[in-house]
């Protein structure tokens, strides 16, 4: 090779980025020792934008197209480079290819969650998430404050970032909306553009990124939250408590007189509660004292007390031939022991009563 051969080879004719990324904000060229030689084609393809640096200055920008690279079309670098009639001879520079296309599938969530007020619930903690778009909106910001000399910078390496300014700027939107959890879905559109909006004035001349568009999908409670949501939305939907309580106890009394040992017992029981929460909850009602707690009985035998036992356990007993009539009992205000048959309350579990006196 000779050395006009092994001079052109060390110089730079075309310069072009072939863009395979998806991701990728700024690529720049690489010269490495070569040189840009006078009358070289520039090729700027569709979604990009050219920018010459030299010695640390940002220099020409070339929009999408075919250029020859002259005096003419370097006026910047020209100055800068000094060349007051043009030169014959090749020059260095960088040069960045900065795309200017969206960069979309990019997510965004809190990490944390964000603190609300609801009108009804009170303060309520959201989380939320969604995605957004990306792409350059100022190329020789861009340069200047965020890729410096990096060799290619990257949507990923500026993500966190911007995630963090997208949940400040949602905190803000939503403490001003004044929205209750319940209407929060019905205007994730017009969120979403606010929060887009609220980014946008913060990245824009700081950072030379455009956000076109920015969508909130999701905006979620905590999951004991979302139980009381759905217990509310039960009770609201069985309307009249009473009606329905009542409703359950007739349902259950069958069941209960199935039972003769002990279920008449329990449903009466449930049927007392089940009246004292109806006539809670019942119109122009006022309190109602909870029911009375079940009697306890003792029964001696063996010259032992036992018990406590329920009317209940009571009954099984008689049946069983545990408890006799002359068995002695005592419950809570009886003055003294007596005879199970001399207790009214118990009188019904030893047969029928006596006939009337004749007149």
């Amino acid at each position: 090779m000779g050395f006009v051969d092994k001079l052109r080879a060390e110089l730079v004719d075309i310069i072009e980025w072939v863009d395979d990324s998806r991701r990728t904000l700024v690529w720049r060229f690489p010269r490495y020792h070569n040189q840009i030689k006078n009358g070289a084609q520039l090729i700027v393809r569709p979604g990009q934008v050219a920018v010459f640096v030299h010695q640390g200055k940002i220099a020409d920008v070339f929009a999408p197209g075919q250029h020859r690279l002259e005096t003419r079309n370097l006026p910047v670098l020209s100055t800068l480079a000094g060349w007051l009639y043009g030169f014959d001879s090749p020059f260095k520079a960088e040069v960045y290819f900065v795309s200017t296309r969206q960069i979309t599938d990019l997510r965004w969530g809190t990490p944390n969650p964000v603190p609300m007020r609801d009108r009804e619930l009170g303060p309520v903690r959201v989380r939320a998430f969604g995605t957004y778009t990306l792409r350059a909106g100022d190329p020789k910001t861009l340069l200047t404050e965020l890729v410096g000399a990096n060799g290619e910078y990257a949507a990923d390496e500026i993500h966190e970032l911007l995630r963090s300014i997208i949940n400040q700027c949602l905190a803000d939107v939503i403490a001003k909306a004044e929205l209750g959890v319940l209407d929060l879905a019905a205007h994730y559109p017009q969120l979403s553009d606010q929060v887009r909006a609220l980014v946008r004035e913060r990245i824009d001349d700081e950072y030379g990124l455009e956000i076109p568009q920015l969508v909130i999908v999701n905006i979620s409670v905590p999951a004991e939250v979302e139980q009381a949501l759905d217990a509310r939305a039960s009770m609201t939907a069985i309307g009249d408590l009473a009606a329905y309580q009542a409703y359950q106890v007739a349902a259950a009394t069958p069941v209960a007189a199935a039972n003769p040992a002990g279920g008449l017992a329990g449903a009466g029981v449930g049927m007392g509660m089940g009246m004292a929460i109806a006539g809670r909850f019942a119109p122009g009602a006022g309190p109602v004292p909870p029911p009375p707690p079940p009697t306890s009985w003792h029964i001696v035998e063996a010259g032992q007390p036992v018990g406590p036992w329920s009317p209940a356990q009571l009954a099984q007993a008689v049946a069983a031939g545990r408890v006799g009539p002359d068995t002695l009992v005592w419950c809570a205000g009886m003055a003294s022991w007596a005879a199970a048959r001399s207790v009214p309350a118990l009188a019904s579990l030893f047969g029928s009563p006596p006939p009337l006196p004749r007149s």
